[in-house]
């Protein structure tokens, strides 16, 4: 597996789907400040309401895949679904079938977000159970603490940069501040 981070900003992702996984899925989402196109030919009331105006009430034609660099793809009959992620790939998109793992050109990791810091936990499909309970570990371990913290570090690394400090001395700035909120040993 190879861990990447997708900017929101700058990365065009649809969700195609009909139900409660997909509503899941778009809330998910959401979560990480993306604002995926919403495809479904039935949706139901509740994907309806958490889509509002990204909804298009109907599949995505093959020829409109390509706009996207991912997809996901939940509440979908198998067979239609692997149609949909055949098409993608086709097209050079990245696809994820929720609970189908040999469909997934990639596999959505379980995450905590604190701020700016982003911690995932995947295990390639094979566990998302075991995912989950790694995540509640990072919940654990990592409190809300960090989000003021990172906000901190990236404000001083500016000032650091801007007087061309190197990284070692970036890096040894962040973790004396991160040790000071006792936040890491020193």
């Amino acid at each position: 597996m190879i861990p990447i981070y997708l900017d929101p900003e700058k990365t065009r992702v649809a969700l195609v789907g009909r139900g409660p996984l997909c509503v899941r899925r778009l809330e998910w989402l959401r979560k990480l400040e993306a604002k995926p196109v919403v495809f479904s030919d039935a949706p139901s009331a509740a994907l309806k309401e958490a889509a509002g105006f990204l909804l298009a009430k109907r599949l995505p034609e093959r020829e409109e895949l390509r706009a996207f660099q991912a997809i996901w793809i939940a509440d979908i009959e198998t067979e239609d679904a692997r149609e949909l992620a055949a098409s993608a790939r086709e097209e050079g998109v990245l696809v994820n079938v929720e609970d189908a793992k040999p469909l997934c050109s990639f596999h959505t990791p379980a995450i905590v977000k604190r701020g700016k810091l982003l911690l995932a936990a995947g295990t390639g499909g094979a566990s998302p159970a075991a995912a989950s309970l790694v995540r509640e570990r990072l919940e654990q371990m990592f409190g809300e603490d960090w989000e003021a913290a990172i906000d901190e570090l990236a404000a001083a690394r500016e000032v650091l940069r801007a007087g061309g400090a190197k990284m070692s001395a970036i890096s040894e700035d962040a973790r004396a501040r991160l040790a000071r909120r006792a936040l890491v040993r020193a």
